[in-house]
Protein backbone atom coordinates (compact mmCIF):
# COMPACT_ATOMS: atom_id res chain seq x y z
CA UNK A 1 0.00 0.00 0.00
CA UNK A 2 1.59 3.34 -0.77
CA UNK A 3 1.47 6.16 1.33
CA UNK A 4 -0.20 8.63 -1.45
CA UNK A 5 -3.20 5.54 -1.21
CA UNK A 6 -3.58 6.59 2.38
CA UNK A 7 -4.44 10.40 1.88
CA UNK A 8 -8.03 10.90 2.96
CA UNK A 9 -9.70 13.80 0.52
CA UNK A 10 -13.06 13.93 1.62
CA UNK A 11 -12.12 14.34 5.05
CA UNK A 12 -13.65 16.38 7.70
CA UNK A 13 -10.53 18.45 8.69
CA UNK A 14 -8.07 20.62 7.44
CA UNK A 15 -4.28 18.84 7.01
CA UNK A 16 -1.05 20.97 6.79
CA UNK A 17 1.79 19.17 6.73
CA UNK A 18 4.89 19.65 8.72
CA UNK A 19 7.18 17.72 6.08
CA UNK A 20 6.65 15.85 2.96
CA UNK A 21 6.71 12.30 5.01
CA UNK A 22 5.71 13.33 8.43
CA UNK A 23 3.82 15.16 10.83
CA UNK A 24 0.91 16.99 10.39
CA UNK A 25 -0.68 19.83 11.92
CA UNK A 26 -4.97 19.36 12.06
CA UNK A 27 -7.58 22.03 12.02
CA UNK A 28 -11.18 21.70 12.35
CA UNK A 29 -10.94 18.54 14.47
CA UNK A 30 -13.07 18.33 17.97
CA UNK A 31 -11.33 15.57 19.60
CA UNK A 32 -14.00 16.17 22.37
CA UNK A 33 -16.53 14.76 19.68
CA UNK A 34 -17.11 10.35 19.39
CA UNK A 35 -18.15 11.16 15.83
CA UNK A 36 -17.17 7.53 14.44
CA UNK A 37 -16.35 8.94 10.82
CA UNK A 38 -13.98 11.59 12.07
CA UNK A 39 -12.00 8.61 14.07
CA UNK A 40 -11.83 6.68 11.11
CA UNK A 41 -10.70 9.71 9.05
CA UNK A 42 -8.12 10.76 12.15
CA UNK A 43 -6.51 7.09 11.31
CA UNK A 44 -6.38 7.49 8.11
CA UNK A 45 -4.37 10.56 8.41
CA UNK A 46 -2.14 8.99 10.98
CA UNK A 47 -1.16 5.67 8.77
CA UNK A 48 -0.36 9.09 6.22
CA UNK A 49 1.51 11.29 8.25
CA UNK A 50 2.20 9.23 11.12
CA UNK A 51 2.29 11.82 13.75
CA UNK A 52 -0.98 14.34 14.08
CA UNK A 53 -0.98 17.44 16.05
CA UNK A 54 -3.69 19.76 16.81
CA UNK A 55 -3.77 22.97 18.95
CA UNK A 56 -6.60 24.66 20.67
CA UNK A 57 -8.54 21.19 22.05
CA UNK A 58 -9.67 22.21 25.49
CA UNK A 59 -10.54 18.91 26.09
CA UNK A 60 -9.95 17.29 29.77
CA UNK A 61 -9.18 13.96 31.09
CA UNK A 62 -12.14 11.72 30.15
CA UNK A 63 -12.31 12.82 26.91
CA UNK A 64 -8.78 12.10 26.19
CA UNK A 65 -9.81 8.52 27.40
CA UNK A 66 -12.78 8.30 24.91
CA UNK A 67 -10.76 9.85 22.30
CA UNK A 68 -7.94 7.22 22.34
CA UNK A 69 -10.14 3.68 23.45
CA UNK A 70 -12.06 4.40 19.74
CA UNK A 71 -8.53 2.95 18.35
CA UNK A 72 -8.14 -0.22 20.22
CA UNK A 73 -7.44 -1.05 24.16
CA UNK A 74 -6.10 1.25 26.56
CA UNK A 75 -2.97 0.26 28.13
CA UNK A 76 -1.85 0.45 31.87
CA UNK A 77 2.53 1.59 32.26
CA UNK A 78 3.04 -0.20 35.40
CA UNK A 79 5.97 2.07 36.39
CA UNK A 80 5.05 5.63 35.34
CA UNK A 81 3.08 7.78 37.39
CA UNK A 82 -0.76 7.58 36.68
CA UNK A 83 -3.78 9.82 37.45
CA UNK A 84 -5.22 9.08 40.15
CA UNK A 85 -8.44 6.43 39.89
CA UNK A 86 -7.31 5.97 36.01
CA UNK A 87 -4.42 4.15 35.42
CA UNK A 88 -4.94 4.25 31.84
CA UNK A 89 -3.28 7.86 32.18
CA UNK A 90 0.37 8.28 32.83
CA UNK A 91 1.74 11.57 34.20
CA UNK A 92 4.85 13.01 33.09
CA UNK A 93 5.54 15.98 35.28
CA UNK A 94 9.29 17.99 35.52
CA UNK A 95 9.64 20.96 36.89
CA UNK A 96 12.35 22.71 38.99
CA UNK A 97 13.09 19.36 41.21
CA UNK A 98 12.66 17.01 38.17
CA UNK A 99 14.22 17.51 35.14
CA UNK A 100 13.06 15.99 31.78
CA UNK A 101 14.58 12.86 31.31
CA UNK A 102 12.58 11.60 27.95
CA UNK A 103 15.70 13.25 25.67
CA UNK A 104 16.66 9.96 23.65
CA UNK A 105 15.04 8.61 20.85
CA UNK A 106 12.70 6.11 21.34
CA UNK A 107 9.74 3.88 20.92
CA UNK A 108 7.19 3.62 23.37
CA UNK A 109 7.23 0.18 25.34
CA UNK A 110 9.54 -1.82 23.06
CA UNK A 111 10.23 -4.03 26.33
CA UNK A 112 6.79 -4.77 26.18
CA UNK A 113 5.95 -8.50 23.90
CA UNK A 114 3.21 -5.99 22.12
CA UNK A 115 4.47 -2.51 22.17
CA UNK A 116 2.00 0.28 22.43
CA UNK A 117 0.40 0.62 19.10
CA UNK A 118 -0.20 4.58 19.20
CA UNK A 119 -0.26 7.28 21.72
CA UNK A 120 -2.16 10.36 22.72
CA UNK A 121 -0.11 12.70 24.53
CA UNK A 122 -2.12 15.83 26.09
CA UNK A 123 -0.72 19.61 27.18
CA UNK A 124 -1.73 20.41 30.56
CA UNK A 125 1.03 23.05 31.72
CA UNK A 126 3.58 24.43 29.51
CA UNK A 127 6.74 26.05 29.73
CA UNK A 128 7.33 29.65 28.16
CA UNK A 129 9.75 28.47 26.00
CA UNK A 130 11.32 25.08 25.21
CA UNK A 131 9.74 21.45 25.76
CA UNK A 132 8.99 20.58 21.88
CA UNK A 133 8.63 17.35 21.00
CA UNK A 134 11.07 16.04 17.88
CA UNK A 135 9.39 12.94 15.79
CA UNK A 136 11.36 10.37 12.93
CA UNK A 137 9.84 8.42 10.41
CA UNK A 138 11.55 4.87 10.54
CA UNK A 139 9.83 3.80 7.73
CA UNK A 140 12.25 6.82 5.98
CA UNK A 141 14.99 5.84 8.10
CA UNK A 142 14.97 2.37 7.28
CA UNK A 143 14.67 3.15 3.31
CA UNK A 144 17.58 5.49 3.59
CA UNK A 145 19.92 2.74 4.46
CA UNK A 146 22.74 1.31 2.31
CA UNK A 147 22.03 -1.55 0.43
CA UNK A 148 24.92 -3.74 2.28
CA UNK A 149 23.56 -2.63 5.97
CA UNK A 150 20.07 -3.24 4.54
CA UNK A 151 21.41 -6.90 4.31
CA UNK A 152 23.34 -7.28 7.59
CA UNK A 153 20.18 -6.57 9.66
CA UNK A 154 17.78 -8.80 7.43
CA UNK A 155 15.59 -11.34 9.44
CA UNK A 156 17.87 -9.93 12.76
CA UNK A 157 16.13 -9.93 16.23
CA UNK A 158 16.40 -7.40 19.45
CA UNK A 159 16.63 -8.00 22.87
CA UNK A 160 14.36 -5.08 24.56
CA UNK A 161 14.27 -4.81 28.33
CA UNK A 162 13.23 -2.09 30.71
CA UNK A 163 16.50 0.27 29.83
CA UNK A 164 16.42 3.33 31.52
CA UNK A 165 13.63 2.72 33.30
CA UNK A 166 15.60 1.15 36.00
CA UNK A 167 16.93 4.82 36.67
CA UNK A 168 13.13 6.31 36.57
CA UNK A 169 12.32 3.53 39.38
CA UNK A 170 15.26 4.86 41.45
CA UNK A 171 13.89 7.95 40.97
CA UNK A 172 10.74 7.74 41.82
CA UNK A 173 11.72 5.77 45.22
CA UNK A 174 11.57 2.22 44.45
CA UNK A 175 14.07 -0.15 46.42
CA UNK A 176 16.44 -2.12 44.59
CA UNK A 177 14.54 -5.37 45.73
CA UNK A 178 11.37 -3.64 43.89
CA UNK A 179 13.27 -2.77 41.12
CA UNK A 180 14.42 -6.71 40.89
CA UNK A 181 10.96 -8.02 41.03
CA UNK A 182 9.92 -5.63 37.67
CA UNK A 183 12.41 -7.14 35.93
CA UNK A 184 11.43 -10.43 36.99
CA UNK A 185 7.60 -9.24 36.06
CA UNK A 186 8.46 -8.03 32.57
CA UNK A 187 11.34 -10.14 31.25
CA UNK A 188 13.54 -8.96 28.09
CA UNK A 189 11.36 -9.49 24.70
CA UNK A 190 12.88 -10.35 21.01
CA UNK A 191 11.41 -7.80 18.37
CA UNK A 192 12.47 -7.81 14.68
CA UNK A 193 15.15 -5.47 13.95
CA UNK A 194 13.17 -4.35 10.70
CA UNK A 195 9.48 -4.76 11.48
CA UNK A 196 6.52 -4.98 9.03
CA UNK A 197 4.31 -2.16 9.57
CA UNK A 198 0.68 -4.04 9.76
CA UNK A 199 -1.01 -1.96 8.05
CA UNK A 200 0.79 -0.06 5.56
CA UNK A 201 3.04 -2.47 4.63
CA UNK A 202 6.32 -0.48 5.03
CA UNK A 203 9.59 -1.54 6.70
CA UNK A 204 10.45 0.15 9.31
CA UNK A 205 13.59 0.27 11.46
CA UNK A 206 12.72 -0.52 15.05
CA UNK A 207 15.74 -0.65 17.54
CA UNK A 208 16.28 2.65 19.82
CA UNK A 209 18.55 3.32 22.32
CA UNK A 210 16.22 3.03 25.02
CA UNK A 211 15.18 0.16 25.05
CA UNK A 212 16.90 -2.17 22.79
CA UNK A 213 19.62 -3.80 24.71
CA UNK A 214 21.48 -6.21 22.04
CA UNK A 215 21.08 -7.93 18.87
CA UNK A 216 20.55 -11.80 19.58
CA UNK A 217 22.96 -14.36 17.97
CA UNK A 218 25.98 -11.40 17.21
CA UNK A 219 29.54 -11.06 19.64
CA UNK A 220 28.76 -8.02 22.16
CA UNK A 221 30.99 -5.48 20.57
CA UNK A 222 29.60 -6.53 17.31
CA UNK A 223 26.05 -6.17 18.18
CA UNK A 224 26.41 -2.74 20.58
CA UNK A 225 28.96 -1.45 17.20
CA UNK A 226 25.55 -2.42 15.09
CA UNK A 227 23.27 -0.70 17.36
CA UNK A 228 25.02 2.06 17.37
CA UNK A 229 25.29 3.02 13.75
CA UNK A 230 21.78 1.93 13.21
CA UNK A 231 20.55 3.76 16.14
CA UNK A 232 22.61 7.62 15.39
CA UNK A 233 20.26 6.98 11.54
CA UNK A 234 17.03 8.58 13.55
CA UNK A 235 19.40 11.97 14.48
CA UNK A 236 19.04 12.70 10.26
CA UNK A 237 16.89 15.71 10.55
CA UNK A 238 15.81 15.16 6.81
CA UNK A 239 13.84 12.25 8.92
CA UNK A 240 12.35 14.49 11.42
CA UNK A 241 9.38 17.00 12.12
CA UNK A 242 9.36 18.90 14.97
CA UNK A 243 6.13 20.53 17.48
CA UNK A 244 6.05 23.36 19.46
CA UNK A 245 3.53 22.79 22.50
CA UNK A 246 0.98 24.79 23.78
CA UNK A 247 -1.29 24.59 26.65
CA UNK A 248 -4.37 22.38 25.18
CA UNK A 249 -2.17 20.86 22.30
CA UNK A 250 -2.34 17.20 21.76
CA UNK A 251 -0.35 14.50 19.47
CA UNK A 252 -1.57 11.79 18.47
CA UNK A 253 1.24 9.59 16.83
CA UNK A 254 1.61 5.89 15.52
CA UNK A 255 4.60 3.58 17.19
CA UNK A 256 4.73 1.11 14.74
CA UNK A 257 6.64 4.25 12.02
CA UNK A 258 8.22 6.35 14.29
CA UNK A 259 10.28 6.84 17.24
CA UNK A 260 10.05 10.32 19.06
CA UNK A 261 12.33 12.41 21.24
CA UNK A 262 11.40 14.83 24.23
CA UNK A 263 13.58 17.67 23.91
CA UNK A 264 14.81 19.02 27.57
CA UNK A 265 15.85 22.43 26.91
CA UNK A 266 13.20 24.09 29.44
CA UNK A 267 15.05 23.63 33.19
CA UNK A 268 13.54 24.63 35.89
CA UNK A 269 10.25 25.45 33.64
CA UNK A 270 7.48 23.54 34.22
CA UNK A 271 6.17 21.19 31.85
CA UNK A 272 2.74 18.78 32.47
CA UNK A 273 1.47 16.26 30.54
CA UNK A 274 -0.67 13.64 30.36
CA UNK A 275 -0.60 10.58 27.78
CA UNK A 276 -2.90 7.65 26.84
CA UNK A 277 -1.63 4.84 24.71
CA UNK A 278 -3.35 1.81 23.14
CA UNK A 279 -1.93 -1.40 23.14
CA UNK A 280 -0.44 -2.69 20.13
CA UNK A 281 0.62 -6.29 18.51
CA UNK A 282 3.80 -8.22 18.18
CA UNK A 283 5.56 -6.88 15.60
CA UNK A 284 6.81 -8.90 12.61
Amino acid sequence: MSAASLEEPSAPFVTKPLTVGIGAVIEGADLGSSDPLLGKALWRALLRWKALFFYDNDIGTEQQIAFARQFGTLEVHPMVPHKDGRPEVALIDHDRDNRGDQNMWHSDGTWRPEPARSSVLRAVEVPAVGGDTLFADMAAVYDGLPGVLKARIENRVALHGLGYLSLAMRKSGKSEDEIRAMHRKYPPSEHPVVRTHPETGRKTLFVNPVFTRSIVGMEPKDSSALLNELCARTSAPEYQCRFRWRKNAIAFWDNRATQHYAVSDYWPQTRRMERVSIAGDRPY
